[in-house]
């Protein structure tokens, strides 16, 4: 009877101690399975765990049964696929969005999707790429990328300038060249970035290059559209220079611009708002990257767009994205702080939308 008792408690402690390793095993798979790597960008990751540590959009395709083969999704930014963007990329996107639902900006941060905003975005179809130009923040080596990622040449370096923006023989259509059904799949499915800078600096950049460097190509801005701002907006009818930035920043911060906009055509791109080229509200981008921060997101950009193997994006020069603020005061030390207000309130869509700080000498 001992005997036998004694055998009855060794096959207890045996079953208890496969029921031990049974669960260990058990725990361990599921540690595993929780706490895998969510850093790479092909890992497949759990949704749930992904929900809870980042809020990421998707982008939702319209509901079609059979999409061509020239819309599928690259599997990279869109529905389906979730992209774990750095911390500083979400950032932006989620202060978009809160800046987007503030009702008291909303004449400063939403326009409508019109031709005018689409000929601003270029397409990739190979990629599945949109990108939208905003003059003054480096777009030309943007384009030079989506020139080669279409095919119309094999390198950055075999692009000649004077091709680079003739849209004719360049290989870079633009999204108002296609039908309205083909503009909303391509707006729903592809990838969409572009490129933003402080928005003082970048009315400097375009002031310096069109009306006083003013390349030899356009002579429309120093011959045309400077004497329009001249005529309108110089308070000393005696002066004889020309264009100077105080009559800039006069024409740019006046309510009633858009009459002498309307004569200037789309030459205005080079200093209009963000939100007017790209409408940043309306769309739902996929990326927004910063000239500051360029050295960086270019080679995220390329990377969430999944053309960091194919192309890479063209040498930067030191210190050219730096923010030069020295230079930006200078530029406004002889500008009335009324005509300062004016331009800011203008473009405080762009400065709040984009988390640029409002200028020092505003505060002053």
């Amino acid at each position: 009877w001992l005997m036998s008792d004694n055998m009855h408690h060794q096959w207890l402690l045996l079953a208890a101690c496969f029921w031990v390793i049974f669960m260990f095993m058990v725990a361990s798979k599921f540690i595993t399975l929780t706490f895998k790597d969510p850093d790479g960008y092909g890992a497949k990751q759990e949704p749930l765990l992904l929900t809870a540590v980042t809020k990421v959009e998707e982008v939702h395709v319209p509901e079609e049964k059979h999409w061509p083969e020239d819309f599928q999704p690259t599997g990279k930014a869109f529905s389906g696929n979730l992209i774990r963007q750095p911390l500083v990329h979400m950032e932006r996107l989620e202060l978009l969005r809160n800046v987007c639902r503030d009702t008291s900006l909303r004449n400063l941060s939403h326009t409508a999707v019109s031709k005018f905003v689409l000929d601003r975005i270029f397409v990739c179809d190979k990629h599945k790429i949109l990108f939208c130009q905003t003059p003054k923040v480096g777009n030309t080596q943007w384009k030079k990328v989506l020139i080669v990622l279409n095919g119309a040449f094999s390198s950055i370096e075999e692009i000649p300038e004077n091709i680079v923006h003739d849209h004719e023989k360049n290989g870079l259509p633009r999204l108002s060249s296609f039908s309205d059904s083909e503009i909303k799949k391509r707006l729903s499915l592809y990838f969409k970035f572009f490129i933003v800078r402080d928005p003082f600096e970048r009315l400097i950049s375009a002031f310096k290059d069109k009306f006083v460097h003013n390349p030899r190509f356009e002579p429309w801005y120093r011959h045309e559209i400077a004497p329009g701002i001249i005529r309108k907006y110089r308070k000393n009818r005696m002066e004889t220079k020309g264009l100077q930035f105080e009559d800039f920043v006069r024409y740019l911060g006046d309510p009633n611009h858009r009459w002498l906009d309307v004569q200037f055509g789309d030459h205005i791109i080079h200093w209009v708002t963000y939100v007017e080229l790209c409408a940043p509200c309306e769309i739902t981008y996929s990326v927004i990257g910063h000239h500051e921060t360029l050295e960086d997101d270019a080679p995220y950009i390329l990377k969430a767009a999944g053309i960091d193997r194919l192309v890479s994006y063209p040498t930067i020069p030191p210190g050219i994205t730096v923010y030069n603020r020295t230079k930006v005061e200078r530029y406004f030390s002889g500008i009335s702080k009324r005509d300062i207000r004016r331009l800011y309130a203008r473009f405080e869509g762009d400065f709040k939308l984009f988390g640029y700080r409002e200028p020092d000498f505003l505060l002053n």
